[in-house]
């Protein structure tokens, strides 16, 4: 190969950008990463605030706590569709690329969530309510099950290296911003009509839903007039020179990156029952198992995603600096020893000491969310990185994310102890911390040099 050839293999369109229009591409990949993201959270977000509701509406009104768990169960379920959509998408995300799969999988996310809100409920179909209700939650999930790896590898591959920690976490921010605006939509209307009322019930906990149509069309425009990333089309401009192709990365990345895949499993499961554990079981752990006020519950879930965002931000920054291990080490540490105390003081009832210790509890989770992110991109190499990102992150919320809420409350009702759940945060922050003591530092390195 002779020295031009060479230089054009490891050269992208982005590279012969001018830093002007760098800059202005950058922040559509973040933009369009953002607003994807934040579609699929606002949509759980909605469906875990507004669940005392979706209960009354496709389920028997027969046990309040049994039609919740059953709300929750759905929930569960749906996530054992994440590990098949990982696979999936990473597997055409690594294969066709990353903007081929993040625009289609966001049509498919959206028309599903959209399709949610058009359902009627138990009234109408009997247990035919719940059933179409739990396969658009699988459609959904298994759609989704890309986006969150997707835009993290998309921004990562654009991003400086030196700030790589700091862009990703544009996703976790985007995650929180879809919970605060769940959050504000379920504190407004609890306050304004009540939980029980009739608007509520027949048409406030659709309007989430049915956002997410529009929203959903908005980022697939923007994803299909934006070049793949630099990264990738790197890759494949070497690949091409030497007259080959991507082929299996799933194979690939059972083959030759297993041991990496395990670590970062183990890494993702603290992430999967600590997101789902602090910022979406907590406000119905206050009002189904402590009797505390929905409104009251709803409000300091609301402050504690604002403080989440800006922890998030600063949590990324910090990453770039000090690196992503130790970062997550702290986070594991910081779970290890705080979930229990923190359960026994969300006993007191107290708004004031409530807030405080959620708040804690969000700090420490903004210190393994914010890095997290980078941390996974930096991981595995560029012909498996979208998959290798999403099957870890998927398989760990599919086993452990999804069910975090479900479990939680099973374990209050087996054991008769309220406190019960922080038992089971200990541990799986020990099984994290086992996995990052495992793990390798690659912070600030270019990522087509990731082997």
């Amino acid at each position: 190969m002779s020295t031009s050839e060479s230089s054009a293999s490891t050269t992208s369109t982005f590279d012969l950008c001018s830093e002007e229009e760098k800059h202005r591409i950058l922040k559509k990949v973040t933009f369009s990463s953002f607003l994807g993201n934040f579609i699929e959270w606002f949509d759980y977000a909605s469906y875990s605030y507004l669940a005392t509701v979706i209960a009354l509406v496709f389920f028997p009104d027969t046990d309040r706590t049994v039609a919740v768990m059953s709300t929750f169960a759905v929930f569960a379920l749906s996530f054992l569709v994440r590990p098949i959509g990982a696979i999936f998408w990473g597997n055409m995300g690594d294969k066709k690329g990353r903007k081929w799969a993040l625009s289609i999988s966001i049509l498919l996310m959206s028309g599903a969530t959209f399709l949610i809100g058009c359902l009627p409920g138990y009234a109408v179909l009997g247990i035919g309510a719940p059933l179409l209700l739990l396969l658009l939650r699988m459609v959904q999930s298994f759609s989704a099950a890309g986006e969150y790896a997707g835009a993290a590898t998309f921004i990562a591959e654009y991003a400086p290296k030196n700030h790589r920690g700091f862009y990703c976490s544009m996703v976790p921010a985007s995650t929180a911003a879809g919970l605060l605006v769940g959050s504000l939509l379920a504190t407004f209307m609890f306050n304004v009509w009540g939980a029980d009322s009739a608007f509520v019930v027949d048409w406030g906990w659709r309007i989430p839903f049915l956002l997410a149509l529009p929203l959903g069309y908005i980022t697939h425009y923007i994803r299909t007039h934006l070049e793949d990333s630099p990264v990738y089309e790197q890759m494949q401009n070497r690949l091409k020179a030497a007259g080959r192709e991507v082929e299996h990365p799933i194979r690939t990345l059972f083959k030759k990156h297993f041991r990496v895949l395990i670590i970062s499993f183990g890494a993702c499961v603290l992430n999967a029952v600590g997101f789902y554990a602090v910022l979406t079981f907590l406000p119905n752990y206050l009002e189904t198992t402590l009797n505390y006020p929905a409104g009251d519950a709803s409000t300091i879930t609301t402050i504690v995603l604002v403080v989440y965002i800006a922890f998030i931000f600063l949590s990324g920054r910090i990453s770039d600096r000090f690196g992503r291990k130790k970062m997550l080490i702290g986070a594991c540490v910081g779970f290890i020893v705080f979930t229990i105390p923190a359960f026994v003081l969300l006993g007191t009832m107290n708004f004031w000491v409530i807030l405080l210790v959620e708040l804690v509890m969000c700090l420490i989770l903004t210190i393994n969310d914010g890095t997290l992110a980078s941390y996974l991109t930096e991981t595995f190499p560029t012909d498996v990185r979208y998959s290798g990102f999403a099957l870890s992150f998927n398989l760990a919320n599919a086993i452990f994310g999804g069910s975090a809420s479900f479990i939680s409350l099973w374990l209050i009702d087996i054991t008769g102890n309220d406190i019960a759940p922080a038992f089971y945060m200990v541990v799986i922050a020990a099984v994290a911390l086992v996995a990052m003591i495992a793990s390798h530092e690659h912070s600030n390195k270019d990522l087509a040099d990731v082997k």
